[in-house]
């Protein structure tokens, strides 16, 4: 004999399966319906996404062409090194062996060794004291190790302060130099473009929400009425709230496409003259567009501020609208 509490079990099952099933139809119904609403009126729906795409490419255009700026010219490494001044007791394969070394550390990119008579020659041809110093008896240059420093967003000028100190503690050092002050003003430079790239893409969000949350704003007072019938029927506030949700999904997701399609357009326009630049400087430096990463983190952080602005305006001027 069938069990009654097991029936009832096998009837209660496909009803939530049911449920479940209509839940998600309904909220499809509703995605693509709100989609419909946008496209009756394209005009304002166009220029609303074009202000949220402007707003948002212009801090991820900057994080861009700040990325880039990091790999110019072969990177900003190039642009600190230490000389290390070998005692004149160091023989050449002494020193070859130190650079050698050197080479090794991980916060080193690159050793150069001048051999004295290298220096010699290249103070000659530069200084313009040529014919004075060839009548030296002997040669007053040591041998020199440059060497280029890691420099890249972990590093900070603590660790470039350390490799001089350790550099300079080597017994066969007379001294290791470093220009300070250009690797401060790099550190500085990296730090304002990026802190001001992080403040004007919080602004550009804030004015993101406020330009979402006024059209969904626009779109609830012009809808009043309807709510007002829905109200009256007993339709609850998530229902009603659930197209303006899935309106500012679409404006989100619009403007975050608008976005990259101004930043990548932006990038192949001034790739051409950057290239050229840098070939004036005799160098090879190819403009690299938005990344994948940061396109879907612009398209998600879209979404969120679509969402984000949306629901706030709902929640608020909901409230505001109740059957007399």
């Amino acid at each position: 004999m069938n069990n009654p509490q097991s029936q009832r079990e096998k009837h209660a099952r496909p009803g939530i399966m049911t449920l479940v099933q209509s839940y998600f139809v309904r909220h499809i119904q509703v995605f693509f319906y709100s989609l419909g609403q946008l496209s009756r009126a394209p005009i304002s729906t166009l220029m609303t996404c074009m202000v949220i795409g402007i707003a948002l490419a212009l801090p991820t255009g900057l994080h861009t062409l700040l990325k880039n700026a990091q790999q110019l010219s072969g990177g900003w490494e190039s642009t600190a090194q230490i000389s290390v001044f070998l005692k004149k007791s160091v023989t050449e394969s002494h020193a070859l062996k130190i650079k050698a070394d050197i080479q090794r550390w991980p916060d080193v990119i690159s050793v150069h060794y001048i051999s004295r008579e290298q220096a010699l020659k290249e103070f000659q041809n530069l200084s313009g004291f040529g014919g004075a110093l060839q009548a030296l008896d002997t040669n007053p240059l040591p041998s020199v190790l440059v060497v280029k420093p890691q420099l890249s967003e972990q590093t900070n000028e603590q660790t470039t302060e350390r490799l001089l100190n350790k550099l300079q503690s080597m017994q066969q050092t007379d001294k290791a130099q470093l220009d300070m002050q250009w690797v401060r003003r790099l550190y500085a430079i990296m730090n304002i473009v990026e802190r001001g790239v992080q403040i004007l893409g919080f602004l550009l969000a804030l004015a993101v929400l406020l330009v979402v949350g006024n059209t969904i704003r626009l779109a609830i007072q012009n809808r009043r009425k309807e709510i007002v019938v829905m109200k009256l029927i007993g339709g609850t506030d998530a229902f009603i709230r659930r197209p303006f949700l899935y309106t500012g999904f679409w404006y989100g997701l619009f403007g975050g496409i608008i976005s990259w399609l101004l930043v990548s357009f932006t990038m192949l326009s001034i790739s051409s003259p950057i290239e050229k630049l840098t070939t004036l400087y005799q160098n090879q430096f190819e403009l690299s567009n938005i990344s994948f990463l940061t396109t879907l983190m612009l398209i998600i952080i879209s979404v969120l501020l679509g969402l984000i602005g949306s629901w706030f305006a709902v929640g608020r001027h909901l409230r505001e609208i109740e059957p007399q």
